[in-house]
């Protein structure tokens, strides 16, 4: 696997970068063994950094079944529904653009939806519901193993980064304040405060301009193929893909990241894996 290097006496605000490889799979570009030089990083939030995804249906089952049973509606039932509202809330590529601002609303909707589905319509329980997963959710939610250590070993070795996420402005900055993340950036790009998101060119070029570097001296890490690979990509940047599922590339895809990871922290390992 293709390693970030972090070796002594590099000059400041630059690291080694060995290019191409997988994670234990194939598709990534075939530079080869060159080693460059990055001297910035952009970095993703969400299921890079923090542990987004994991937890998300423990926690709608369960504020389903907590609120539901008092409220004399069927838990399983409505676990179920809200599952299929989740899916089609989130499909459309449109209403994820718009409703991702504002993900209390986005939540209290979804629920709402599933309530209507089984002929149950109550504003006030889809309210209650969203709050309890919203609770629950913040409960479970944690930084992946060995992230802060990774992002202080490449803050240590001079290399500028930015934080660039999609979302909600409000729940943006409470998960960085909350895992005390804004000390390892020079310039955080949320969404939600900057009025445009990935995978728009303003967003990439912002983070860059501010950090006073050209694209092709950066790379982009991120879990997201079109957002964190594929569109900063076709600006000039570099993208290392985290597959952390190790589900290889999407079937049909034409993005080929320059890299490929399991995890953010597989930037500094030292040691290929298998």
């Amino acid at each position: 696997m293709p390693l970030v290097q972090l070796p002594r006496g590099l000059p400041a605000r630059a690291s080694a970068v060995r290019e191409g490889g997988t994670g234990g799979g194939s598709g990534a570009a075939p530079p080869g063994n060159r080693t460059t030089l990055v001297k910035a990083l952009l970095v993703d939030l969400d299921d890079t950094l923090l542990d987004y995804s994991g937890g998300v249906e423990d926690s709608w089952r369960s504020a389903c079944q907590t609120l539901a049973t008092t409220a004399g509606v069927d838990a399983v039932a409505l676990a179920d529904a809200v599952r299929i509202e989740r899916r089609r809330f989130w499909d459309d590529v449109s209403r994820h653009r718009i409703e991702r601002v504002n993900m209390m609303g986005a939540w209290t909707k979804i629920a709402a939806n599933g309530l209507e589905r089984m002929g149950a319509p109550s504003p006030e329980l889809a309210a209650r519901i969203a709050e309890d997963f919203a609770a629950r959710r913040w409960a479970v939610m944690r930084l992946f193993p060995g992230v802060p250590e990774a992002l202080g070993r490449l803050c240590a070795a001079g290399v500028p980064m930015a934080l660039v996420t999609n979302g909600d402005k409000s729940q943006q900055r409470r998960k960085i304040e909350t895992y005390d993340l804004a000390r390892f950036f020079e310039v955080i790009v949320i969404e939600g405060e900057f009025g445009a998101g990935k995978p728009e060119e303003i967003v990439y070029r912002h983070a860059l301009e501010r950090l006073g570097i050209a694209a092709a001296e950066a790379w982009m890490v991120g879990d997201h193929i079109e957002w964190d690979v594929a569109a900063p990509q076709r600006l000039g940047l570099r993208g290392i893909w985290v597959d952390r599922d190790r589900t290889g590339l999407p079937e049909g895809t034409a993005v080929r990241p320059h890299r490929i990871v399991r995890e953010f922290c597989e930037l500094l390992d030292p040691t290929p894996s298998p």
